[in-house]
């Protein structure tokens, strides 16, 4: 399989930060969520359709953040998603939240796909088939 990239843009704003003007821990998640669902969308699986559709979503398993600096209010950020595994009804993650190339958050998640019930259910073939897709530039 051919390593899938995505990079999203997105701006701090004051929702995001504490009182010290910086970007509260736990919304770094917030925005890795993002980054991964820009992702899913950009291959034309957006969750709407994979829930409408597939009857499939999608539960962080596992997560692990090291936090190296902090964001600002106002401050333009990149989410880098790169998907790193393929499993039967899992993907893996690293992703990274950047601002002007500096690695702020650096996050390897674990990603399951479930059913309605909330039980696994592996990754439907069509979208299998799109993140096998060599998505690399000539």
């Amino acid at each position: 399989m051919s390593v899938l990239a995505h990079s999203f843009p997105l701006r701090v704003f004051y929702e995001d930060t504490d009182a010290g003007g910086m970007v509260y821990h736990a919304n770094y998640l917030k925005f890795a969520e993002r980054g991964r669902s820009e992702m899913l969308r950009s291959l034309g699986f957006p969750h709407r359709k994979l829930g409408a559709e597939e009857g499939v979503g999608f539960a962080v398993r596992r997560c692990t953040v090291e936090y190296r600096a902090p964001a600002r209010l106002e401050d333009a950020l990149t989410v880098d998603t790169r998907l790193t595994e393929v499993g039967a009804a899992t993907l893996t993650v690293h992703q990274q939240v950047c601002r002007d190339g500096e690695v702020l958050a650096d996050l390897d998640i674990l990603v399951a796909c479930i059913g309605r019930d909330g039980r696994p259910r592996r990754l439907p073939g069509a979208l299998r088939a799109a993140l096998a897709t060599d998505h690399s530039s000539p």
